[in-house]
């Protein structure tokens, strides 16, 4: 699923694309995409984009008269700038936003439909589409570990938990979690004084130098090959290869749909995590 550095690349590159310009002609292919009935698809037609906005994991993007389109990719769901007039032809493609610079296609692989799009009007319907994650890169340390310990969670599980915090997923997750050195399975009720520092400062650190990363490996170009495993990642999608900080084996736990990547000797203690524990907590919710 693409997470907040990813979200925030497309956002920017879509900026750079579409501010300023009218939206000439929305088509969807997938019926299951759009979730709202009102306002209609036709009535953004000829309006001009005046803002881009994140809202978590979603792109929102505002027209005149405070007309929204706001895209959730979930897992598959991807974006691209194609030339203007660009067919939807093949079975991934969505729907297609033509504007005079070119055309923004959704697509998303695979035979499960998750993405979706709102079409909504005003400040309020655009707010009750926002989980309430805080931002961590305005808030607080005191405000960030008191809205994690709001309830006694795995640290995995509460930084991925959109109510909590904003824009952070199973990927960066980890990464933030190897960068300050603790475990997966540590409870948000019980770590130190020192452990919060670490991973407010972690969360912030690895977050920010993968917003800048992407954003310079896009260097004006659309943002493609989006992807929960990224080359340069520490541990994310790197079992069983060596900790770049200390060379142990990375260890992995599966879990539904998800997975956690770790490093034992870097943020465990050199102990390997049942996995069948780990699932329950990370699961339960």
């Amino acid at each position: 699923m693409p997470e907040l550095p990813d979200v925030a690349a497309y956002a920017a590159a879509i900026e750079e694309r579409i501010a300023g310009q009218p939206l000439e002609r929305v088509r969807i292919a997938a019926v299951s995409l759009l979730r709202t009935a009102e306002p209609s698809a036709n009535e953004l037609q000829g309006r001009t984009v005046r803002e881009i906005r994140r809202i978590g994991k979603r792109i929102a993007i505002g027209l005149d008269d405070d007309l929204w389109l706001v895209f959730h990719l979930m897992i598959a769901g991807r974006l691209h700038w194609r030339p203007r007039g660009a067919r939807l032809a093949r079975r991934n493609d969505l729907a297609a936003f033509d504007f005079p610079t070119g055309t923004l296609l959704l697509t998303e692989a695979g035979s499960k439909r998750r993405a979706s799009l709102h079409i909504v009007s005003g400040a309020a319907a655009l707010r009750e589409l926002d989980p309430g994650g805080i931002d961590v890169f305005s808030c607080t340390l005191a405000t960030f570990r008191q809205r994690l310990t709001e309830e006694n969670h795995t640290i995995k599980r509460a930084l991925t938990d959109p109510r909590l915090i904003d824009g952070i997923g199973n990927a960066y997750a980890d990464e933030i979690l190897h960068a300050a050195k603790l475990s997966p399975l540590a409870l948000t009720r019980k770590m130190t004084e020192a452990q919060w520092r670490a991973l407010f400062d972690a969360t912030r650190s690895t977050l920010r130098t993968w917003i800048d990363r992407l954003r310079t490996e896009s260097a004006g170009a659309f943002p493609e090959g989006v992807t929960a495993f990224r080359a340069g990642m520490s541990v994310h999608g790197r079992f069983r290869q060596p900790c770049p900080h200390c060379g142990a084996p990375i260890a992995r736990i599966r879990y539904a749909d998800n997975e956690t990547n770790y490093c034992p000797a870097c943020q465990t203690g050199g102990r390997t995590l049942a996995d069948r524990s780990l699932s329950r907590l990370l699961k339960r919710r």
